[in-house]
């Protein structure tokens, strides 16, 4: 069957006595109407009607061959086979006549055919507009049929022609509201076939995440769902959700080329990227999420298959419990492996920084000026001179700071062991539970050496 241009618009008022459905949800409720032509209109529709239900294999050929005529897509036989083409020409033109004649229905309703055209062809991808120009073209064929009868009817004359206008209104009438029926189901099981899909994926996305991917079964059906090969480069990003920050970087990573996937997962958001070609292309999406995220994340090191989403996963969440909250920083595991050593044994780090750095945190005034000074001094090879420059500080400054530090820890600032200890000491200090939060707000600040 085929829909004119005004299928867009509403259903058309029902013509015949029989139950029909105003959508693709079910049948809709009987609504009287006036019958087009009066008893004379009513009784030709019913006649035509019958006559071509009487010869609808013939009249279904002909529907057929036209639409196979005027479409590539249904010429080809793929998806649409001819045998499943006749069999929906000759349910829809078989529930159009009763509709158009006032004939009781075959099955629930009249427009249930519509409604399955619009489903199937869905199912099998077609497009809606392929699909309607194929109503348009079944509907043309009927309105020739008729056409054809109507000038053969014995005892036709001048005073029959308002009624076969009014008839002619009539089937163009049933042929829009069965195209409307036909798209809405079509629309419907869309959404209910992404639904599906995105169902799917999730639950295979998931698998990834949760290390099921070693069955190459599960690696397979997760590659196709997502879209992407089973082998390439990946990397997984793990992000804290930041109501400042947008839901999770997928957009931004978009915009600049990079495919990715994300879900929230235990209060964070967690993403497979996949990396395109060039040696630097981990470090251009930590700058990407940096300048353009604002959201705190960590990054797993480079795998090259997605069964080894699993493990890159937990490498991700360790890189990002290593970043102060909030600060919107995002790194690399491979960045922060001291970090993410210290944290895996939060004791032996609180340790740490009371061992080495203990005596100085007790200080009060010159608490956060020692700890920035033995911070920069160490990130420049313990250069004095380098450290004052970027202290804006004479060198005998840095000096004495550092002679300060070594004072109070009891240590020689010669010593690589010493110099050993503070680094991890700084390092540690952001993330040990000193319970003191001017001492952990001490550790915030700035830089660390290396980083």
């Amino acid at each position: 069957m085929n829909p004119t241009p005004a299928a867009t618009s509403g259903p058309g008022p029902r013509t015949g006595p029989a139950s029909g459905a105003g959508s693709a949800s079910g049948p809709g409720p009987v609504v009287p109407v006036a019958v087009p032509g009066g008893v004379a209109g009513a009784a030709l529709r019913r006649t035509l009607a019958t006559s071509l239900i009487g010869d609808l294999a013939r009249l279904t050929d002909r529907a057929v061959d036209d639409i196979r005529a005027h479409s590539g897509t249904y010429a080809s036989g793929t998806p649409v086979t001819r045998a499943d083409l006749w069999e929906i020409c000759r349910d829809n033109l078989l529930r159009a006549l009763q509709d158009f004649g006032g004939l009781a229905p075959t099955g629930v309703d009249f427009e249930q055919a519509a409604r399955e055209t619009g489903r199937r062809r869905a199912e099998q991808d077609v497009p809606l507009d392929t699909v309607l120009r194929a109503y348009r073209r079944g509907g043309r064929v009927l309105w020739q049929v008729m056409a054809e009868h109507l000038r053969a009817r014995p005892g036709r004359d001048s005073d029959t022609r308002d009624t076969e206008l009014d008839v002619a209104g009539a089937l163009w009438e049933t042929i829009d509201r069965y195209s409307v029926a036909m798209a809405d189901a079509y629309r419907l099981t869309q959404l209910e076939m992404q639904s599906r899909q995105d169902t799917r994926r999730v639950a295979l996305f998931e698998a990834l995440l949760d290390g099921r991917a070693d069955d190459p079964a599960v690696a397979t059906a997760a590659s196709a769902a997502l879209g992407v090969p089973v082998s390439d480069r990946y990397v997984v990003v793990v992000a804290a959700q930041n109501p400042a920050a947008p839901p999770h970087p997928a957009p931004v990573l978009e915009a600049a080329g990079l495919w990715s996937f994300w879900r929230p997962r235990a209060g964070r958001y967690a993403g497979i990227v996949r990396l395109p070609r060039g040696a630097d292309a981990a470090r251009g999406l930590l700058d990407l999420l940096r300048r353009q995220t604002g959201t705190t994340a960590g990054v797993s090191p480079e795998f090259d298959r997605l069964a080894q989403a699993g493990r890159a996963l937990r490498l991700a969440e360790q890189t990002l419990r290593t970043l102060p909250v909030g600060s919107g920083e995002a790194a690399a595991f491979d960045d922060r492996l001291t970090e993410v050593l210290l944290s895996g044994r939060r004791d032996i780090m609180d340790r740490i920084v009371a061992v080495h750095l203990g005596p100085v945190l007790a200080t009060a005034g010159e608490r956060a000026a020692l700890l920035e000074t033995l911070r920069v001094w160490l990130d420049c090879g313990c250069s004095a001179a380098r450290a004052a420059e970027r202290l804006y500080c004479h060198r005998n400054t840095v000096l004495n700071r550092i002679s300060r530090i070594a004072e109070l820890t009891g240590r020689s600032s010669e010593s690589g062991e010493t110099r050993l200890g503070w680094a991890l000491a700084l390092r540690a200090l952001p993330l040990a539970d000193l319970g003191d939060e001017q001492e952990r707000t001490a550790g915030d600040r700035g830089a660390f050496p290396g980083a």
